[in-house]
């Protein structure tokens, strides 16, 4: 990873805070700090980091809000959440409000690190310098940017990463487990209905109709594929 990788912890216990940290620091990467969700939103528009590790339980602004707020105001960071609460329903609402990845607490410092590389190779990796073209939609992965007939599309976070996957390889049929793996990590543990969730997302920022898809198309009893174009 580049010595200039800058990690934000927003996280009010103080303890558990300075612990994440010194794990972040020994592989080498930058870190800052905020106690609570109102500080962390600053930093971020401020510093720019290259990660956020956002816990969800704070006094101010709960990670969820802190989460919404910034991807509302367009900044996709890649953002993993830290939470004491395991409930299926909150993995779900962290990920569809836009968090990239979701981490239960007590958890280890190797298990931290992992998801912490995994994010930063999928988001900054050279490999995302690629830029798909496909029947009148540019995907640019190094930018993280996707226009449409010319128009740039407001997608955030996984929504940008399920249509990269797709315009990769247009015309191939994915299973949900296809794309969760391949989108989410081999490594996620919910339920793969989020799959249906982020696809409607998509759904209603690309296609003219989207109760009759153009673009992303079922294929009943696999899942979905992506339209097949000229290049």
């Amino acid at each position: 990873m580049h010595p200039a990788t800058t990690v934000l912890i927003v996280e009010d216990d103080i303890s558990l805070r300075e612990t994440v940290q010194l794990y972040i620091e020994r592989e080498g990467l930058l870190v800052l700090s905020a106690d609570n969700g109102t500080d962390g939103i600053a930093q971020i528009h401020r510093f720019r980091p290259n990660l956020v590790v956002l816990d969800i339980m704070m006094p101010d602004l709960d990670g969820f809000q802190v989460c919404q707020q910034v991807r509302a105001n367009g900044c996709f960071v890649p953002i993993l959440m830290l939470t004491a609460r395991a409930e299926e329903s909150d993995r779900l609402k962290g990920l569809a409000i836009g968090a990239d990845d979701y981490l239960t607490k007590p958890f280890s410092a190797k298990e931290l690190i992992a998801r912490v590389k995994s994010l930063l190779r999928r988001a900054y990796s050279a490999g995302y310098r690629d830029i798909s073209h496909t029947s009148g939609i540019v995907v640019d992965c190094f930018q993280r940017q996707a226009f449409l007939s010319g128009e740039l599309l407001d997608l955030r976070g996984k929504e940008f990463d399920l249509l990269a996957q797709f315009a990769a390889s247009p015309g191939r049929a994915y299973s949900r487990e296809d794309l969760l793996e391949r989108v989410w990590g081999y490594d996620f543990e919910g339920d793969s209905r989020i799959v249906d969730v982020y696809i409607r997302k998509l759904r209603e920022k690309i296609e003219l109709d989207p109760a009759k898809p153009d673009y992303i198309q079922t294929v009943w009893g696999v899942g979905y594929r992506f339209k097949a174009g000229d290049k």
